[in-house]
């Protein structure tokens, strides 16, 4: 610590003195803040796994991202010489031994009122695979701090919302709607219905967003989700949701796995 050379030594001890106390005094300061704002965390009730205030928190950070959510952002794509060969598995909640391919397909509810005719369908993966394939390279991000550039193969799935007139109160086109008109969410679940996941629909209908059922150029391997699963970059790996059983539509959040355990329930990036 430097002091002034026209100090004397009693000055100086004075100024050091002064500095000790000031920076323990700012140090313990710290300190007491730190744990009254841990004890006002925990004085919160529990909400889906965590202090309804942390949730408070994490709900305004949503409605932030939906404020100036626009389709226009893209998430940026690389070239498929930059794709890794070798790709993670970002978690295995839904994935059980006991899948049968031979029995699976996909079951669409149309309404929340299931009673309603034409209200559930069921499709096979040739249904999906009917429309013009889009590939995409993107680096996927995992909330455990993980990235890699990935390449996947699918159906837009706002293509697909089109095609069969779902995810709307009117039943028309999505792309003929006013907002109002259509559902604010879509669920996704697996066939043992171990994981499930809500998306916003404005993030369901972003151009980047796939029904997929190819990786690296080839079939869905059993362990990403075989034979179909969720592909979308502007959304951590938590809702990019593996083996799709299930597809409903709400206008309340549909339940989503990991925001029952204290994560945020947009997981936007």
């Amino acid at each position: 610590m430097n002091t002034d050379k026209n100090m004397t030594d009693e000055e100086a001890k004075r100024f050091i003195r002064k500095r000790t106390i000031v920076s323990f005094s700012v140090f313990f300061i710290g300190i007491v803040l730190a744990v009254l704002a841990w004890n006002w965390l925990r004085s919160g009730k529990d909400d889906n796994g965590i202090s309804s205030h942390l949730r408070t928190v994490l709900n305004a950070d949503e409605k932030v991202n939906n404020a100036i959510f626009s389709e226009k952002h893209l998430e940026k794509e690389y070239p498929v010489s930059k794709a890794d060969k070798d790709v993670r598995v970002n978690g295995d909640v839904g994935m059980g031994d006991n899948f049968d391919p031979s029995k699976w397909n996909l079951t669409i509810i149309r309404h929340p009122d299931c009673k309603l005719p034409d209200s559930v369908m069921h499709l096979g993966i040739n249904d999906v695979r009917a429309f013009p394939k889009k590939s995409m390279t993107f680096q996927f991000k995992c909330i455990e701090g993980w990235s890699q550039i990935s390449w996947w193969g699918g159906t837009k799935l706002s293509d697909f919302l089109k095609k069969y007139r779902l995810g709307t109160h009117s039943g028309r086109a999505p792309d003929s709607l006013h907002p109002e008109d259509m559902y604010k969410y879509i669920g996704f679940m697996t066939p043992d219905s171990a994981y499930y996941v809500g998306i916003d629909m404005k993030s369901a209908i972003h151009p980047q967003t796939l029904l997929c059922y190819e990786m690296n150029g080839d079939t869905l391997p059993m362990e990403q989700g075989f034979p179909l699963r969720l592909i979308i970059p502007i959304k951590y790996g938590v809702k990019n949701i593996k083996r799709i059983a299930y597809m409903y539509f709400s206008d309340t959040r549909p339940p989503d796995y990991w925001y029952e355990r204290g994560y945020e329930y947009d997981a936007a990036l």
